[in-house]
């Protein structure tokens, strides 16, 4: 009897549970309003009155039957946004509430970033992101559907009672493909300088603080801060990425590959810093949509963002004026950037104008004065213009369109008495560059993106040269064109791995001439390359963060020559003890291009370069191997980089590695090997950043058809070393850094015997080094408000301070049955300065 009792109580409370759980369940079900109003009618005896559409489409939890009527009325007011006023003891009239403000921050899910120009839509309403992710707008009523999107991102669709209402909280938004990348290293050397997982550096100009000597953000000027990186002759179109020559970097603005670098034939970036927003590099390691560059890749990009308002900048220093704006177009879903650079020699020669052109002129036809010849009215003019144009379609597709003009003029007039008469001609050199793309992207879904990009760029140098007194005018053009179509697809099979694969069409025709009309001569070649490259590539990043691979290969097809070459890339990064990070990085690469470089005639000695294309004989195909190995260590403030690495490049040919000695005309090919360590230490308090760079190179030649077969290369600068600080107060910026490598190599006169059948009798090649380079500079930038709406910056700089007399080239040649040495001098003191306004 007992047990029965208790299996009764057991089975009692088992039913009271049951039917508690359901009651439960059944009053945290949502419900119409209209069946909410109906049983609060019968309820409480009284009539509600309203309009249909006011309350229709709107679901809630019921009140609980235990309030009393004003707390069930305060209740729906609260839940539903509506009014609900009393018009008698049983009359309560129902109407739309007033607009309420809904506000938020919109930040990405992974990284916490905020997302600008965001769109946030209610039914009625629209809004954009400011760049903090901030947002606010009006919502009619909390059942409204609010909207909210950002492209490659998947769509928020909720509710205003969905969305916590206890302030203006942040809202995260989850990537609709997810990239595998991260920044392992902030700060790298100063603000804005970061390390990424896939072996990559970045710039972020938006966070950017200052370097020495730089008082604009030049993209290749600050590249340069790297250990591994230099220009052996202080242009930014001449830098050496591990000891290799510039024509074998691959130099993307927003995906165009460009053949031009600078303006004043190299001392200043010819990409505009106002529009270029990010700068990522890779010495090693390169993705596999990346063809070209054998030494390594500058990529620079434009803002990749919609902006919601308008934005502008103009700006002058003591080489040009330059502005900047940015505008939005339509019902914010597109933007269009447009940046101009003017320089100001038209009005005004600046020191620095002066110092640029002697520099730039020095050892030239432009400078060579004799008893029966002079040059006079000299003029240089420079400009640039960059656009930028994008286009949201769609939360999953988006449209990018970019142009780039560049344009360098330099003229002078060659002056002599002819038959006892005073005659004048010009001579003069253009370098232009103009190129244009399309970008259109499109996310499917969380799994899958492509992208295609297409882009033509053409480059062209031409150089008029009149010759007075033998009545000659000699012509030379260099045309570079390339049309790129790519293809690319991105797979996510999940948050840790990716596929990417894709097809990549280059075509590129190179053309010279020269022509000379007394006596008459005209040589135009003009030829063609077609290539063919797939690709896949397998990307995984572990949940934690601490591991990164990419691993892919290329497959390339040189029509002309029916040449296949396959190309492995990879990088490897290990996060290990927390603070220390291995680094693994490999790559093939190859490129059909390269210069050549004639010291003596071309260009009027000015640009000195010119681009050819492979014809698999006796200009190869370059080729070359890289692998490196590094370790990071970053704590507290310190940070300690430390990478070895190894290159092999083969196909090089003699022509394009600027001899100015015994092998100054030979034509023969060979290979070039280096290896070196890069080191980095940097220590970070607060806002002062300082750092040491060093790196140590071997860098030698095998030419086989050449004696000796192996020597040093032209490129062989064995000990690099850079000092630097920044410190940033609240409006000051202030940077000093000190520069030091070990003399270029050259090859001297054999003493007492230094001509031998009528030609400069050489000691072994590049057994001697020049002078060491030691430069000094120093930057200030201040920043200050005018207005609310209205920032501006001013800035100085100065280049070398110590003006020293840095020797960074040497050579011979026999006049008068005498051997003339000739010594090419860097810059010396070099004054800048600059005013901005920020509108």
């Amino acid at each position: 009897m007992e047990r029965r009792i208790k299996k009764t109580s057991i089975f009692f409370c088992f039913l009271l549970f049951v039917s508690f759980s359901s009651y439960a369940q059944n009053t945290n079900k949502q419900e119409s309003l209209v069946h909410v109003i109906n049983v609060l009618e019968a309820q409480y005896h009284v009539q509600f009155n309203y309009a249909e559409d006011t309350i229709e489409a709107i679901f809630l939890i019921p009140p609980d039957t235990s309030l009393s009527l004003n707390e069930a009325i305060t209740y729906l007011e609260t839940q539903t946004g509506l009014s609900f006023s009393m018009m008698s003891d049983s009359i309560i009239l129902v109407k739309p509430g007033e607009a309420m403000v809904f506000c938020g921050y919109i930040k990405d899910k992974d990284n916490l970033q905020p997302l600008a120009s965001a769109t946030v839509q209610t039914l009625n309403n629209s809004t954009t992101t400011d760049e903090n992710g901030f947002f606010q707008i009006n919502v009619e009523n909390i059942t409204y559907p609010i909207t909210i999107r950002f492209i490659g991102y998947k769509t928020i669709v909720k509710s205003y009672n969905q969305f916590s209402k206890s302030g203006c909280e942040d809202i995260f938004l989850f990537p609709n493909f997810q990239s595998l990348s991260e920044v392992v290293v902030s700060n790298y050397i100063s603000s804005g300088i970061n390390k990424i997982n896939n072996g990559s550096y970045e710039i972020n100009f938006s966070d950017f603080d200052i370097l020495p000597g730089l008082i604009d953000n030049d993209v290749l000027q600050s590249v340069q801060a790297f250990p591994g990186i230099q220009s052996i002759n202080e242009t930014v179109s001449n830098i050496n990425i591990r000891g290799g020559t510039h024509d074998q970097n691959l130099i993307l603005w927003d995906d165009i590959k460009m053949y031009q670098s600078g303006h004043f034939f190299g001392l200043i970036s010819m990409y505009n810093p106002q529009i270029t927003q990010k700068v990522s590099l890779r010495k090693n390691g390169s993705d596999v949509s990346y063809t070209d560059g054998v030494s390594g890749t500058i990529s620079m990009q434009t803002n990749q963002s919609v902006n919601n308002k308008f934005n502008a900048t103009v700006g002058v220093n003591l080489t040009d004026a330059n502005a900047f704006v940015d505008v939005p177009i339509g019902n914010n879903a597109s933007s269009i950037q447009v940046a101009a650079r003017k320089s100001i020699s038209d009005f005004i020669e600046t020191p620095t104008y002066i110092a640029f052109f002697d520099r730039i002129s020095q050892n030239t036809e432009v400078s060579s004065n004799t008893t029966t010849i002079t040059n006079t009215d000299k003029t240089f003019d420079f400009y640039d213009t960059s656009l930028r144009w994008i286009y949201k379609i769609s939360d999953k597709d988006e449209l990018r369109v970019n142009f780039i003009n560049v344009y360098n003029e330099l003229q002078f007039n060659e002056n002599a008495f002819v038959n006892d008469k005073e005659e004048s001609k010009e001579s003069n050199l253009t370098q232009n560059s103009i190129a244009g793309a399309v970008h259109y992207n499109r996310t499917w879904n969380d799994k899958l993106q492509t992208t295609f990009e297409a882009y033509e760029t053409d480059y062209k140098l031409k150089a008029v040269n009149v010759n007075i007194l033998d009545s000659q005018r000699f012509l030379q053009e260099n045309i570079v064109s390339e049309t790129s179509l790519k293809l690319k697809s991105n797979y996510r099979f999940s948050e840790v791995l990716h596929l990417l694969g894709g097809y990549h069409f280059v075509e590129t025709e190179v053309t010279n001439l020269d022509d000379v009309d007394t006596p008459l001569f005209r040589l135009l070649v003009s030829e063609v390359v077609r290539t063919h490259g797939a690709f896949s590539q397998l990307g995984y990043k572990s949940k934690s963060g601490n591991s990164s691979l990419n691993f892919g290969i290329r497959y390339n097809f040189i029509e002309k020559f029916s040449k296949s070459i396959w190309e492995p890339r990879l990088s490897f990064s290990q996060r290990f003890l927390d603070f220390f990070t291995v680094e693994v990085l490999g790559e093939f690469k190859h490129q059909n291009t390269s210069q050549v470089i004639n010291f003596q005639n071309d260009f009027l000695g000015i640009e000195k370069r010119r681009w050819q294309l492979s014809n698999n004989k006796d200009i190869p195909v370059i080729t070359s191997k890289q692998a490196s190995l590094g370790l990071n260590y970053s704590h507290r403030g310190w940070l300690f980089n430390i990478e070895g690495y190894v290159k092999h490049v083969e196909g090089i040919t003699a022509q394009s590695q600027g001899f100015q000695n015994q092998f100054e005309f030979s034509k023969s090919t060979g290979t070039n090997r280096i290896s070196g360590v890069d080191v980095l230490f940097r220590k970070h308090i607060n806002t002062f950043s300082t750092w040491i760079c060093y790196a140590y190179m071997h860098n030698e030649y095998q030419f086989k058809d050449l004696l000796p077969n192996y020597f040093p290369s032209n490129y062989h600068i064995k000990h690099t070393a850079t000092l630097g600080m920044t410190y940033s107060l609240t409006r000051l910026k202030l940077s000093a850094g000190l520069n030091w490598h070990s003399g270029k190599p050259t090859t001297l006169p054999v003493t007492g015997n230094d001509i031998v059948n009528g030609e400069v009798n050489y000691e072994a090649v590049n057994a001697s080094n020049l002078e060491d380079y030691v430069r000094l500079d120093m930057s200030a930038l201040y920043d200050f408000k005018l207005t609310n709406k209205t920032k501006a910056n001013v800035g100085v700089s100065l280049w070398n301070v110590l003006d020293r007399e840095n020797q960074i080239n040497r050579f011979y040649k026999i006049n008068n049955e005498a051997v003339n040495e000739t010594n090419q001098r860097s810059l010396g003191l070099t004054p800048n300065a600059v005013l901005r306004i920020d509108f």
